[in-house]
């Protein structure tokens, strides 16, 4: 088994992606876009064209001389590419031939955003598996971002076919040190992995090759691979996966939440006894600065002695979720206080549990503090995506299902919706909008990356109101990201939301898992320290560089037929201490499993007098030749001579009861007798000298 990480990813919103080879087959695990690239781009505010105008003047005036001083400086708004933005897929996921791709795992909404480059390449034919939930909400996400980036096109033009001129070499070269690293990466590989964004038809295209599944609905690949989707608790939806092959059975663990507060729960449970856990949850990476390198967080030794009870109760500890509500808490009371200031809330947050929470969280705020401040949603998928999260109430947490049987709405924004406190609309020049507009207020919009969408027009019209609010989340360059948009007089309030599994749980959830062998992320080995107590192998991954796995089985299981069990003739080995035996019938492989048959023709098997097929080994002369006299068969020897004088082959001549020829070489034996009875019996000493079948 082989295994590559191709990217540790960066965050919720661009989780990691591997490639692993089980069985013959390739399995790619997820395929995101690193949209916070897309913060070196110049986004699209209104009268932008008189700096656009203003800056190819400088252009013609041909002012290079200006353009290679401003490599030395601080970046500013002017550095950013004014152009049709392209789109960033895994550094080195263009590297591989994804024709050669078996299988795609799509873990989270988010790791779906870049299936249709995949989909649209020539020569990919994966099969792409992926939870109802998460193929819709994906799909939702990709719409929303093919509209949004529409806005680019109407105002640039449409896009070329070649390279855009920002990409060529000569044009790299003069922009400053940290766009160009962006561009490039590090190394100076990821260039390739640049491409102009997908089209509508190939969304729909791409979902058209998906195969949704079920929390814990059981699907075969190829016959060989059963694969099935578990709760990760870390949004709705989302899965980590369980792969049972004919030698191994593996867990796959993306960024999971133990006691989620809208979600189904992590199904830890269902990746006990697993051979191999690959482990891919980096989130607790993003929570250790400020500690110095090298302090070993953990060792085993620590829970050595924890009972499977003691550490599956360390998991279920809700300190987590006390935090995260004491965070939307802090959250909405700075609003409030913005609001009171008579200034308003921008909320460009994409993650749809910390929405749904934060609305829910802002109208009690509100209602408490008695302020009447509309809440507008503005996406063009703002009302589908509101409408499914009420019909999909057996891929929510408990508490939000027994909601369901009490009769309430799972969410609170149904009700105020209702009570025309929420308003959602597709657009920032909705008709609706413009009547109905009122300031202050709150606005939940996309996106992130505060290049796209409402959020661009909302913070020019926001961004020198020293009252307003604007809430990111932490992750990003956030000083980049805000340069089209200086001066910033507005707040600015960064939160860091819970992602996965963090640093003290990775220990307890392995002594509950009890893998064989555990595959870890490098930057975690000085962090958590493995020593001798440990059960499991431990192996570290770093990016791209494959890692190979051991076997933990020598050789397959097989399963065969009562009527070819009662055909056994076994026969010992001379030379090794083991009983062999013939069969004939159908093999078949189903989930992973071999079979034989005895299939349609009935078998001749049973013979009393059959021969064996199938000899190894070179006879001993001595001992035929002693055989061959015991059977009155009178025979001599004339040996041959290979390269530079070493034995090759030789040859024996029977003379008498008649003549015959046994040719022994280093392929093969070869009996050559006019009488047929002659050559029977010389096969008969031959058989008893050699091991056969």
């Amino acid at each position: 088994m082989k295994f590559t990480c191709l990217s540790k990813g960066g965050g919720f919103h661009f989780p990691p992606c591997h490639i692993l080879n089980v069985c013959g087959f390739r399995i790619l695990f997820d395929c995101p876009l690193d949209l916070s690239a897309l913060t070196i781009f110049s986004p699209v505010p209104i009268g932008y064209r008189d700096v656009v105008d203003e800056k190819d003047s400088d252009l013609d005036s041909d002012c290079v001389t200006w353009k290679r001083q401003k490599i030395g400086k601080p970046l500013d708004a002017n550095d950013l590419i004014c152009a049709v933005p392209w789109y960033k897929i895994v550094k080195y996921l263009h590297l591989w031939n994804v024709s050669f791709i078996d299988v795609v795992l799509i873990s989270s909404p988010m790791g779906m955003l870049g299936l249709p480059f995949l989909t649209r390449m020539k020569g990919f034919s994966a099969k792409i598996y992926v939870t109802e939930v998460t193929a819709r909400l994906g799909q939702l996400m990709m719409d929303d971002l093919v509209s949004m980036h529409m806005e680019f096109r109407q105002f640039y033009g449409p896009e070329g076919s070649t390279f855009p001129r920002w990409m060529e070499q000569e044009e790299l070269d003069l922009q400053p040190s940290a766009l160009r690293e962006v561009v490039l990466g590090k190394d100076g590989a990821e260039l390739g992995g640049w491409m102009p964004l997908y089209s509508a038809a190939d969304v729909k295209d791409c979902l058209q090759k998906v195969q949704t599944l079920r929390y814990a609905e059981e699907v075969c690949y190829n016959g060989k691979l059963v694969i099935k989707a578990f709760s990760s608790g870390l949004e709705i939806g989302t899965c980590n996966w369980s792969i049972n092959g004919p030698k191994r059975d593996i867990a796959f663990i993306s960024s999971s939440i133990f006691v989620p507060a809208h979600a189904m729960s992590f199904d830890y449970h269902a990746l006990q006894g697993k051979d191999i856990i690959l482990y891919s949850d980096l989130s607790s990476l993003d929570t250790m600065e400020g500690v110095e390198d090298g302090y070993s967080f953990l060792t085993t030794d620590s829970f050595s002695t924890l009972s499977w009870e003691e550490s599956a109760k360390a998991l279920l500890n809700t300190s987590e979720h006390l935090e995260e509500r004491e965070k939307l808490y802090y959250l909405c009371s700075c609003a409030t206080d913005s609001l009171k200031a008579s200034g308003s809330v921008l909320i460009p947050i994409n993650r749809l549990g910390t929405f749904i929470q934060l609305l829910e969280q802002i109208s009690a705020s509100l209602e408490s503090s008695s302020l009447k401040v509309p809440i507008y949603v503005i996406s063009s998928v703002a009302e589908e995506l509101l409408a499914y999260t009420n019909v999909i109430p057996e891929w929510l947490c408990k508490e939000r299902q027994e909601k369901l049987f009490s009769g309430e709405p799972l969410f609170a924004h149904v009700k105020l919706i209702k009570d025309n406190k929420l308003h959602v609309l597709p657009a920032v020049h909705s008709p609706k909008l413009l009547t109905n507009w009122q300031e202050p207020c709150i606005v939940f919009c996309p996106h992130w990356c505060l290049r796209l969408g409402p959020v661009v027009h909302l913070l020019h019209r926001w961004s020198g109101d020293p009252n307003s609010l604007l809430v990111l989340e932490s992750g990003q360059d956030v000083q980049r990201a805000l340069l089209p948009f200086q001066p910033m007089e507005m707040k600015v309030l960064q939160c860091s939301f819970l992602s996965g599994i963090k640093l003290p749980k990775i220990l307890p959830l392995l002594n509950v898992l009890q893998p064989k062998i555990t595959l870890l992320p490098e930057d975690l080995r000085q962090k958590v320290r493995f020593t001798n107590v440990n059960p499991f192998s431990v192996f570290h991954y770093s990016e791209n560089k494959t890692l190979i796995i051991p076997s933990l089985k020598d050789s397959s299981e097989l399963e065969i037929a009562t009527d070819l069990a009662f055909q056994f003739q076994w026969r010992n080995l001379k030379h090794e201490n083991m009983n062999i035996t013939r069969l004939k019938g159908e093999l078949h492989v189903d989930h992973g499993k071999h079979w034989l048959h005895s299939g349609n023709k009935p078998s001749k098997l049973n013979s009393s007098k059959r021969r064996p097929l199938l000899h190894w080994g070179t006879p001993n002369l001595e001992t035929l030749l002693s055989i061959l006299s015991k059977m009155g068969i009178n025979a001599s020897v004339e040996q041959g001579v290979g390269v530079e004088g070493s034995e090759k082959a030789c040859k024996v001549h029977v003379h008498d009861p008649k003549k015959a020829l046994i040719e022994m070489g280093e392929t093969g034996t070869v009996i050559s007798a006019v009488d047929e009875n002659l050559a029977s019996l010389i096969f008969e000493a031959i058989d008893s000298i050699l091991d056969g079948i």
